[in-house]
Formats: structure tokens, C-alpha cells, sequence
């Protein structure tokens, strides 16, 4: 789709009030379309006050701002990337993924109610939002259009990039913050940060050339430890040092307490984009890196090997759904069914020690449906585990391994 396709029409563009966000909007009704503007608040560390996006974006030309109250359902969707363990490629916790699968969602009814019939985002062309925005959009609502400025040659021949940006916006008097000496760019919300482009696109900046929003680096965080206590119930947390928490107090205070000690602050990746390129991305998610350390501990009482296999294949597939902008789709809503099922059996208490960017396992308590049995694994003369039994099972396991050897499959 290109803007002269949208000439006269109304379009609700998800903005964040940053430069591409300015830009985009004021290009827009320059070219006679009719912007209606959509910010999620997510609860983003290095947004002071919600309502200047509002003020911005008005001044940019819409004519129509919309600050939907998101935190709830950001936190609430944090939790369940916890319970599935689904962080994309080992590392990264998809903070930003799983914002634009939780964002286009409530952007659906808005354009319902306005009768809108295009949503616009700022993504660009080399990244993996736009596929989110477009697969998310398209699985929920079928018959709405995604315009995507990135990928308009009208808008591609007036802006090459940032600098390019940045010198429209100063030339129009339009309310940015964005600098041309930025070193880099960082995408926020409550779950996490994700720092990328600028100076980080060199191999040569460290991780530690981030300036945190979420707390500190390991490098920074105080000398003492702390103890750190998560009561979960059916798989959901429900006190936090003896404090009863819902999804977003979860969130908040396991954020505040992990990244005053630097866990989960300046976690380097260098990732596979869907796109088929690699970016390299500097993250931050103490909230995240706490509260799944602590139900890994967990599970590690419950499951037992076949479970523990399916569930870790699981949370892979999770994991690359949602990077990839498949949340919604079929594969997705059984594999997290999966989840579910398994969830029901995560009770427990967890406590950990919190030092200098490091989570170690402190004690496990109260967990009624653990599987493990100090008396069964001890080595001791105790319990119900009769180490003569052994002698039948490893029979039974030799005559595989003899016939192993007797077909000369056996190589050394």
C-alpha cells in the first residue's frame, strides 16, 4: 500500500512519540490523510509522562490521539512468556515481541469503533515488527489494511534514515527529542528494554555502553545480597516477600528489586532476525530474568523426563513464535494449552539470592506436587529405593547394548 492510495482517508497509526512517530504523522496529513494516533501504555521506563505522546502527536497533525491503558494485559502476558519459558533463542525474553502482538490486539476494536479500515505502524522494512504488526493484524482482523510508511517508495524517497528525519522534524518545528549524536535506540515497555542500532551495531561497543533503565549493571549493583521469595499458585505468582502481588505489582516489584542488583541488566545478543539478517541488541528485563530463574526452580521439582522434554520443545517453538509474530495462530494456542496444563501443577515458594547480577537457588518450599523425595534420591540406607533392584533393570538395559556390539554398530 502507498500514501497516494490514502488520499482523504482516516488511517490509526500506532505511535510511540518518538522521532519516527513525528515524522510519520506529519508526512501523513501533509499528504492528506487523516491520522488518528494509538499509544499503548505500557508502562515504559523512559516514557516520564504518557500524556506528552498525546501533545506531540497532536502537534504533528492528528486529529485524534488515543492512550489506551495497557499495563495490565503487558503484565499479564509477561507472566505467561514466564510460564513457557519462551524466550527466543535461549537469551532474550521477546519483550518487544510480545508488546506488538498485546498492542494490535487493542488497537482492533478502536479501529472497529471508528470504523477505520487501515492501521499504520512505523516499523521499518529490515526489521521484525513490521511482520508482527502485519501477521497479528491480519490473523484478528482479516479485513483491516497495514500501511507500513518503511515500505512506501514515496516515503523512502524523502527519508533514508534518521538524520534525514531528525532534519525534517527540526525544519517543520515538530516536537522531537532524538538528537543526530544519539548513540542509540531503545524500544521500552514494563516487561523489558531492548537497545539496538547506533553504536551497538559495532561488535566493538561493549554491552556495558547502555545507560539502563531498569536498574543497574552487574558491574554497579551493591555488594550485599539479597533474598529474594516468589510464592507461585497454579503457576501465576501471588506473593513477592510475603506480599500478596497481582500480574503488574509482580512485574513492577521484581523489576525494581533484580535491577538494583543488576540481573537481567545488559544481556548482549546477537540474533536472527525473520527477515534473514542478524542484529545484534543489548536487553534489559530484570523482572523477567527473576521471576523465570525462580520458575525454572519450579519446574525442575515437577516434571518428570518425557514432561521435561516435551515442555522444553515447547518453549522453543514459543519462543520463535512470538519473535516471529505468530502468537495468535493455531500451533500457538495449542502449544500454549500445553502450558496451561502444566501450570496447574506449579505451585510453590522459591527463594533466591540476588548478588551482583547473579540468581542462585536458595530454598524450595511448600511445593505439593514435587516429584522429588530426599529419602528415594539419598545414598544413604533409607527411604524406599532398594539399590538390589537395579540389578533386573540394568539386565533388561544390557541386552540392547550387547546387541549393539555383536552387529559391530559399536565404532572405538
Amino acid at each position: 500500500m502507498e500514501v497516494h492510495q490514502l488520499h482523504g482517508q482516516q488511517i490509526m497509526v500506532a505511535v510511540s512519540g518518538g522521532l519516527d512517530s513525528c515524522t510519520i504523522t506529519h508526512w501523513l496529513t501533509r499528504h492528506q490523510v487523516r491520522v488518528v494516533g494509538f499509544t499503548a501504555d505500557l508502562g515504559q521506563p523512559d516514557e516520564r509522562d504518557i500524556e506528552d505522546v498525546r501533545q506531540r502527536i497532536l502537534a504533528c497533525g492528528a486529529e485524534e490521539m488515543i492512550i489506551a491503558d495497557l499495563k495490565e494485559a503487558i503484565c499479564r502476558a509477561g507472566l505467561e512468556l514466564i510460564r513457557a519459558n519462551a524466550r527466543y533463542e535461549g537469551g532474550y525474553w521477546n519483550t518487544t515481541g510480545i508488546a506488538r502482538h498485546v498492542v494490535v490486539e487493542a488497537m482492533i476494536p478502536e479501529l472497529r469503533r471508528r470504523r477505520i479500515k487501515v492501521l499504520g505502524h512505523g516499523a521499518t522494512g529490515r526489521g521484525n515488527d513490521q511482520v508482527r504488526f502485519q501477521l497479528a493484524t491480519q490473523m484478528l482482523a482479516p479485513d483491516i489494511q497495514v500501511y507500513a510508511p518503511w515500505r512506501d517508495p514515496a516515503f523512502l524517497a524523502e527519508f533514508g534514515g534518521r538524520k534525514q528525519m531528525i532534519d525534517y522534524c527540526q525544519a517543520h518545528g515538530l516536537p522531537i527529542t532524538a538528537t543526530h549524536d544519539k548513540p542509540y535506540s531503545t524500544d521500552a515497555n514494563m516487561l523489558g528494554l531492548t537497545h539496538e542500532a547506533g553504536e551497538l551495531e559495532s561488535l566493538d561497543t561493549p554491552a556495558r555502553r547502555i545507560e539502563p533503565g531498569m536498574g543497574v549493571l552487574p558491574t554497579a549493583a551493591t555488594a550485599a545480597p539479597e533474598i529474594f521469595t516468589v510464592r507461585f499458585e497454579r503457576g501465576q505468582p501471588v506473593q513477592i516477600n510475603g506480599q500478596p502481588v497481582g500480574p503488574q505489582a509482580a512485574i513492577a516489584l521484581s523489576n525494581q528489586i533484580a535491577g538494583r542488583h543488576g540481573v537481567g541488566i545488559g544481556l548482549h545478543t546477537v540474533e536472527n532476525r525473520f527477515v534473514g539478517i542478524k542484529s545484534r541488541g543489548v536487553y534489559e528485563a530484570p523482572g523477567m530474568e527473576l521471576l523465570g530463574t525462580c520458575y525454572g526452580y519450579l519446574l525442575q521439582l515437577l516434571l518428570d523426563r518425557r514432561a521435561r522434554r516435551l515442555y522444553d520443545q515447547v518453549a522453543a517453538f514459543l519462543g520463535e513464535q512470538i519473535y516471529q509474530g505468530y502468537w495468535f495462530d493455531t500451533a500457538s494456542q495449542a502449544a500454549r494449552k500445553l502450558v496451561d496444563h502444566l501450570s496447574r501443577l506449579a505451585t510453590g515458594t522459591i527463594a533466591v539470592e540476588l548478588h551482583r547480577g547473579t540468581v542462585s537457588f536458595h530454598s524450595a518450599t511448600d511445593v505439593p506436587h514435587s516429584l522429588y523425595s530426599p529419602d528415594t534420591a539419598s545414598m544413604e540406607a533409607i527411604g524406599d529405593f532398594d539399590h538390589r533392584d537395579s540389578e533386573g533393570f540394568l539386565g533388561v538395559l544390557g541386552v540392547g547394548a550387547r546387541a549393539l556390539s555383536a552387529a559391530r554398530q559399536i565404532q572405538g
